[in-house]
């Protein structure tokens, strides 16, 4: 990936990791458009990095996607990168009483949302380049966010296809794998003890400058080398307390 000069659209750019690649990519001089549902969060990043674009949208709702997309053609269409980074984490149980309303929810966000715009973006002609947040826990899942697991699991797999199927069109896909960092993904305080984002992005920019397009960090950089005989190992140790 060209580090520099593009124009670039993250989801969920105004908050947790999609913040620290907004602030990346502007340090590297790159034109950053930002959405998201909460238009207060996106003012604030656009307050703190004026350079910023921003732009409302639901992701989870079918015709916002549509019109997020219509709207970078007409207004931005020498786009050139795409980061599908919004998600939902919700620590559920398959016995609680609400758990298929969150679980329709998070699945609309995680994955209906990324397959369905990157089956309208790749239509631009000036796209090079997609990139995908996974999480560590594509590899093994963490019972305490069983949907969140599987959907990140169903995205890796997708983005290793994904890969393959752009050869042709010569857009190139980068899959990101962040363990858990002090967000508040799933809710505030619960990843206090994690590293923070600041960490992961730096090696992020650091990968991306050599060439890679699969990008771990710490705990998903084990698991991402781990073999299949480690991995009953390391879901007991995710699930001893």
């Amino acid at each position: 990936m060209k580090i520099s000069n593009n124009k670039i659209l993250i989801t969920g750019g105004a908050s947790g990791i999609g913040l620290g690649l907004t602030e990346m990519f502007i340090k590297e001089n790159n034109q950053v458009i930002i959405c998201g549902r909460r238009e207060d969060l996106l003012k604030t990043v656009k307050k703190d990095f004026p350079s910023v674009l921003i732009r409302p949208c639901d992701l989870s709702v079918d015709e916002e996607r549509v019109e997020l997309y219509n709207w970078i053609k007409k207004e931005h269409p020498d786009l050139q990168v795409l980061v599908n980074n919004a998600g939902i984490q919700n620590w559920m149980n398959v016995t609680d009483e609400n758990f298929y309303q969150k679980t329709k929810k998070e699945i609309a966000v995680n994955v209906e949302a990324p397959l369905h715009l990157i089956s309208l973006f790749i239509n631009l002609a000036s796209l090079n380049t997609i990139i995908n947040v996974t999480s560590g826990l594509s590899f093994m899942p963490f019972a305490k966010v069983p949907v969140y697991s599987a959907t990140k699991a169903f995205f890796r797999s997708f983005t290793i296809s994904l890969r393959h199927l752009l050869k042709d069109k010569n857009i190139e896909v980068i899959e990101l794998i962040p363990p858990a960092l002090n967000t508040d993904l799933g809710g505030k305080g619960l990843h206090m003890h994690a590293p923070p984002v600041s960490e992961f992005i730096d090696t992020v920019i650091k990968k991306l400058k050599e060439g890679k397009n699969e990008i771990a960090f710490a705990g998903s950089e084990t698991r991402l080398n781990a073999v299949p005989e480690e991995w009953k190992d390391i879901f007991a140790k995710m699930h001893q307390n």
